[in-house]
């Protein structure tokens, strides 16, 4: 469908979209994916892990005209958060990626989305469209490069000249012929510092991700243990990570807000119960990964804080129901250098049933954890 001045319907969506909260919008004329082939090599090395899901709907993750019939454009539009920095209170805090801080921006986006559709079906009634918000089979990113937003950084996140990458993005495929954007050029240049700032090494080259490496994966994708060798880079990270983007020069260039984020009480967090974690994150975007996986990222990050302080809390979540956290809390009490650890690991050691948390208690006992 094309309207009669798609120029002017543009600028009106635009505008539009502004008033909703979103800081940036591009679009690009639907068809074929700018990253079918950088996809298709990225899956067949196997660098999307346990990510099963995006095996599935492989097709339309390369052709929206295949989500949205007739689809003529893709409007991809950017919401800017909150990039507080962290102030220093102590071991026993954790950190959360920054775009966890707030309301579930999943939520927050789908909704705007929807209200800038029912805003084009005013201006073209007989006008169709689909939203997606990152958990739909539209890969926002690429996409977002095609439509002139900014680029693809070498950390494989969309940058923008005017927000960094401090953003989350939604999709909305329209049936109708808007004026399209030209992409915009790459302004990394040789620029490298996100590649090195990653603390497991993750970006194996500009542009490329093994998700098996990143922290972001393993504290909010990966469902089981997280491997021993990769325990000690998450600090005192329990959801997400930020290296990346802090080491962003575009990222230093932009505003800040006011304060400092005091972190999360790592004690309190290994202590949660299923119902505390529903009341405490049912909004936020950490409710998705549950319960069980949020207090296994506190554990580790109270083994690699180091504290003594930190053995009561462990020695607490050695009893506890999962035996995904019991395992971790194991491996963590083996990282502490006191007395008390030891002693905990030993009671343990007699009451435990389960196989692998049995191992994970005798090595941390043997000093191997």
């Amino acid at each position: 469908m094309s309207p009669s001045n798609p120029s002017a319907l543009t600028a009106r969506i635009r505008a539009k979209a502004g008033a909703l909260g979103f800081f940036r919008t591009g679009i690009a004329r639907a068809g074929e994916a700018p990253h079918e082939d950088h996809f298709r090599a990225w899956l067949h090395r196997g660098f999307h892990g346990g990510m099963r899901y995006l095996e599935r709907r492989r097709a339309e993750r390369l052709d929206p005209r295949l989500v949205l019939p007739g689809a003529r454009s893709v409007i991809v539009a950017a919401m800017a958060y909150p990039a507080p920095r962290y102030a220093d209170r102590g071991p026993l805090r954790g950190r959360i990626a920054r775009y966890a801080l707030g309301e579930d921006y999943h939520k927050v986006i789908e909704d705007r989305i929807v209200r800038l559709l029912d805003f084009i079906r005013k201006e073209v009634p007989s006008a169709r469209g689909k939203g997606c918000v990152d958990a739909g089979p539209v890969l926002e990113k690429p996409w977002g490069g095609r439509a002139g937003l900014g680029w693809i950084g070498k950390h494989t996140l969309l940058v923008t000249r005017e927000g960094g990458s401090w953003f989350n993005l939604g999709v909305l495929l329209v049936d109708i012929e808007l004026e399209a954007d030209p992409p915009e050029a790459d302004g990394c240049g040789d620029c490298a510092r996100c590649i090195d700032a990653c603390p497991t090494g993750a970006i194996v080259a500009p542009r490329v991700l093994d998700a098996r490496r990143c922290l972001s994966y393993l504290t909010i994708e990966l469902r089981g243990a997280i491997p021993h060798p990769l325990r000690p880079f998450l600090g005192n990270r329990v959801f997400g990570c930020d290296a990346c983007q802090e080491a962003c020069p575009r990222n230093s260039l932009v505003g800040r807000s006011d304060g400092a984020e005091e972190g999360f009480d790592l004690p309190g967090l290994a202590a949660l119960t299923e119902e505390e974690f529903a009341a405490r994150f049912g909004r936020s975007p950490i409710v998705r990964i549950g319960r069980d996986r949020l207090v296994r990222n506190a554990v580790v990050a109270l083994g690699n804080s180091g504290s003594a302080g930190a053995a009561a809390p462990l020695g607490a979540a050695l009893k506890d129901r999962s035996a995904l956290v019991r395992a971790h809390a194991a491996w963590a009490l083996g990282r502490l250098p006191c007395a008390e650890a030891q002693r905990l690991l030993e009671a343990a050691r007699d009451r435990e049933r389960d196989p692998e948390v049995s191992g994970e208690i005798g090595m941390a006992l043997a000093g191997r954890g």
